[in-house]
């Protein structure tokens, strides 16, 4: 039983997630070529110091990463390919994986929680949608049992996201002796729309993770929802022996003003300058074509602007990052297609020789991205429904003249940043094409004002103090 492994020597702080923080690229000569990755959770588990005694246990996520997974005889990967980290990675049978990843937390429970059915056609819950469940439970199950090997008695376990909602009852079934958090990246769907899930599978994902001490949201309304799913469906008063926590996540100021001031950037910044023309006005979005981004509605906004607004034709420019997302799922690459069209069509119909109004990107590149923020004017967010949404905080942070802000109500960012952003509908393509129209002809000085508002807020909670308050909210639980 892996609840016997407890020897002296194992984690005491252990972080599980289905991307970790290294992943494998098999070169032509066979050999691997491992690249480090970024974001909230590695800066976080780095900020509690290489004497924590942490591991992260995550999923092999292609062939690099099985190479790497039997490389390393299925236990700890090589530390200097890590960035320090010990790291154990999953090497969860490929189908098993594809069908717990895209044929459940991205295709249902992503759904769900981003309210994106078409509900006259979707979902259709049959014997293939059980049979994908089957291998949910067996990914998490793979997950509970590593994290039980690898954790020290009393260890502190913070597990993530809704790849991994089944794995806290999982894990407390194996070892009742942990510390177990779960943090939810997402929104979390109101009780009407969760119910549209069968009644067993919705009672099965919530006590999943009501088997943690500790379950942790980006915003207090997605809290709230949560908690009202669990007296909908498992009944009144659940959840009672779980600690319901908040913490929004912040942009790492330090870091992104540090990175968007190097050389690659200032190239990046001369090339786009070129593309737009001098003397123009920029409205910046960055964004992968997830269909909860909201691009296309963001696209015919603007589209409506420059037909109310004639005069801000050929002095605006709408700088579009839309960088391809899920591309295995038909429905994104389709989406993907559409964003390509919209533009195609705005540029057709309103272009001259001298000016693009859409200059739209699809390629990934976070210099050029960094490059756009220094130059925004206003940045466009406007999700139908985001958990957070981190592009948000990071524009305001890194705009060298400060931008103006049109912001989503549904995004999670919206709960901090509201006050000093104009707020849009997401589905009111007439209501956001006014907002953007209200926030190019802010003034200069209060634009300054109201950036320099939202920055201080976006960095309240910076990465790694995200990830230490939830390590010590939960550490300090009574047991």
């Amino acid at each position: 039983m892996a609840s016997t492994r407890t020897a002296v020597g194992k984690a005491s702080v252990l972080v599980a997630s289905n991307r970790g923080p290294v992943s494998y690229q098999v070169r032509e000569d066979g050999s691997l070529d491992a690249r480090r990755g970024g974001g909230g959770l590695v800066s976080g588990l780095s900020a509690i110091g290489p004497d924590a005694d942490s591991v992260w246990v995550c999923a092999a996520l292609g062939d690099g990463d099985r190479a790497a997974v039997r490389r390393a005889d299925g236990g700890l990967l090589p530390a200097e390919e890590t960035g320090g980290q010990r790291v154990r990675m999953l090497d969860i049978d490929a189908s098993v994986h594809a069908e717990a990843y895209n044929g459940i937390a991205n295709s249902v429970l992503w759904f769900v929680h981003h309210l994106l059915y078409q509900t006259p056609l979707e979902p259709v819950f049959d014997a293939e949608f059980r049979r994908q469940w089957a291998s949910y439970q067996a990914y998490n199950q793979a997950f509970a049992e590593a994290l039980a090997e690898e954790a020290g008695e009393g260890a502190a376990v913070l597990i993530q996201d809704y790849h991994l909602a089944l794995a806290p009852r999982m894990l407390r079934r194996l070892r009742p002796d942990l510390r177990i958090g779960h943090f939810s990246h997402t929104p979390w769907a109101p009780p009407d729309y969760f119910r549209l899930l069968p009644d067993d599978i919705a009672a099965e994902l919530l006590g999943g993770i009501l088997g943690a001490d500790r379950a942790g949201f980006l915003t207090r309304r997605w809290a709230d929802a949560f908690t009202a799913c669990c007296h909908r469906v498992l009944g009144p008063g659940i959840p009672s022996g779980t600690d319901i926590g908040v913490h929004g996540l912040g942009a790492d100021g330090d870091f992104l003003r540090e990175r968007a001031h190097r050389a690659d950037v200032a190239e990046r910044m001369a090339a786009l300058r070129e593309e737009i023309g001098e003397g123009r006005r920029t409205i910046v979005r960055v964004d992968r074509t997830e269909l909860s981004k909201n691009i296309v509605r963001g696209l015919l906004a603007y589209e409506q602007l420059l037909t109310d607004h004639p005069e801000w034709r050929e002095r605006v420019v709408h700088v579009a990052f839309a960088y391809p997302s899920r591309q295995d799922l038909a429905v994104y690459r389709d989406y993907t297609a559409e964003v390509q069209r919209v533009a195609d069509r705005i540029n057709e119909r309103y272009g001259t020789p001298g000016w693009t109004p859409v200059v739209l990107h699809v390629k990934d590149d976070f210099a050029r991205s960094l490059a756009a923020y220094r130059m925004a004017d206003v940045a466009l967010v406007n999700p139908i429904r985001d958990g957070m949404n981190l592009v948000a905080k990071e524009i305001p942070v890194v705009s060298d003249e400060g931008c103006a802000l049109v912001l989503s109500r549904e995004a999670g960012a919206h709960e901090e940043l509201g006050e000093d952003a104009f707020t849009v509908n997401p589905y009111d393509i007439t209501g956001t094409a006014r907002a953007l129209h209200e926030a190019l002809t802010l003034p200069a000085e209060e634009r300054a004002a109201r950036s320099k508002r939202l920055a201080a807020a976006a960095t309240a909670l910076p990465p790694a103090r995200w990830f230490l308050d939830q390590l010590q909210a939960l550490t300090a639980q009574p047991s």
